[in-house]
C-alpha cells in the first residue's frame, strides 16, 4: 500500500481521516448539480444578474436551447460540474431571496399591515403618522382611512358566503407603502 503524505493543514477527525468521505463529497456533488439544475430555469435576465464565470454563464444558455433530453441531461451535469469553481453560498443567497424575498422586505411589509389596522382603529395613530412623515397628504389619508372603516362596517353586515370588499383597505396600504418608499429614497 503505497504512503502518501498527509496533509497538516486540516484537522483528523475521531477515526484519524482529515478529508471529507466519498459519501459527504457526492452529496456536494449532487447540491451543486441541483443548483445548476435551478440557474438553467432562470431567465436570461435573472443569470445576468449572478455573479457566474463567463464560462458557467455560456454553459448554462447552452443547456437552456438544448432540446433532447439526453443532451439536456449531459449539458445540466457539465453545468454541475462547473459550479465547483462559482460561489455557490452567494448565488443560493439570490436565489431564496428572489424566491421568498428579503426578510427585511418581509418585516417592512408587516409594519405596513399593522399601521394601517392601527390607522383604522385609531384616530390617533394618523396624527403620530403625520408627525413622522411631515410631506404626507393628510386628506388624503384620512380619507382612505373613513372609507376603510365604511368598508369594515359594511363587511361585517355581510352574511357568510358572500365576498367582502377590501378595495379601499388595499388602496390604504398602497398609500403607506408608496409614503414608505418616498421616504426611503430621500
Amino acid at each position: 500500500m503505497p504512503n502518501f503524505p498527509a496533509d497538516t493543514s486540516a484537522e483528523p477527525d475521531d477515526h484519524g481521516y482529515d478529508r471529507p468521505s466519498k459519501s459527504q463529497v457526492k452529496r456536494d456533488m449532487l447540491a451543486l448539480q441541483d443548483l445548476g439544475a435551478q440557474l438553467v430555469e432562470l431567465s436570461t435576465d435573472r443569470l445576468k444578474q449572478l455573479p457566474l464565470p463567463e464560462i458557467l454563464y455560456e454553459a448554462i444558455r447552452l443547456a437552456q436551447r438544448t432540446t433532447s433530453r439526453e443532451g439536456r441531461r449531459r449539458q445540466i451535469h457539465y453545468v454541475g460540474k462547473l459550479m465547483r469553481q462559482a460561489d455557490a453560498d452567494t448565488i443560493r443567497t439570490q436565489l431564496d431571496i428572489w424566491e421568498n424575498g428579503s426578510r427585511e422586505q418581509t418585516l417592512a411589509m408587516h409594519r405596513l399591515e399593522a399601521l394601517r389596522d392601527l390607522l383604522i382603529k385609531d384616530d390617533e395613530a394618523l396624527t403620530g403618522l403625520l408627525a413622522a412623515y411631515p410631506g404626507a397628504d393628510a386628506q388624503h389619508l384620512r380619507t382612505l382611512i373613513r372609507a376603510s372603516r365604511k368598508e369594515a362596517q359594511s363587511n361585517a353586515a355581510l352574511q357568510a358566503g358572500q365576498d367582502p370588499q377590501r378595495k379601499h383597505y388595499r388602496a390604504l396600504f398602497q398609500a403607506l407603502k408608496a409614503l414608505n418608499d418616498s421616504t426611503e429614497q430621500e
